[in-house]
């Protein structure tokens, strides 16, 4: 599981159009890369949304907002039109990606095992390295962590 200081993983993932989508690719630009259990869910629904009406606060400090999650690229597809979402949403559907970050859990839910990832962020240099890192956090306060930390490095 990567941490701060360490150099982020490098994934290719299909984003919700089903376009490969690499880290990579964000060189040169802060990445804040957030993930969430699943699309279309009430709290993920919020978590996204709070990522949407901050989108422009960030941009403004050169940074790139990527969500990731188990959910197809047709469900995400979905989601983020129906929420006007700025960002890509990049699907990990075997929860590879997920569980290298360390955060691919699994739920017991009625009775049935279910794996989800963990709400989390990491930001990201414009190198690639790992500058903060919050597993399992808050849908509305990780944003606002996050944006606060953006902003005091600038």
């Amino acid at each position: 599981m990567p941490s701060v200081g360490d150099t982020m993983i490098n994934f290719e993932l299909p984003n919700q159009d089903g376009d490969l989508v690499s880290l990579s690719d964000f060189r040169g630009k802060k990445v804040v890369l957030f993930a969430f259990p699943t699309a279309d869910k009430p709290t993920c629904t919020k978590h996204a949304c709070a990522y949407r009406d901050t989108y422009e606060q960030f941009t403004e400090h050169n940074t790139v907002i990527l969500g990731i999650t188990s959910s197809p690229t047709i469900a995400l597809k979905k989601w983020r039109a129906h929420h006007n979402f700025p960002y890509d949403l990049l699907s990990d559907s075997r929860g590879t990606v997920l569980d290298s970050l360390g955060i691919w859990a699994n739920y017991v839910v009625n009775g049935v095992d279910l794996n989800y990832a963990k709400r989390s962020y990491w930001v990201i240099d414009e190198e690639g390295i790992i500058r903060e890192a919050q597993i399992d956090v808050d849908e509305v306060n990780s944003v606002h962590e996050s944006l606060q930390f953006i902003q005091a490095v600038g």
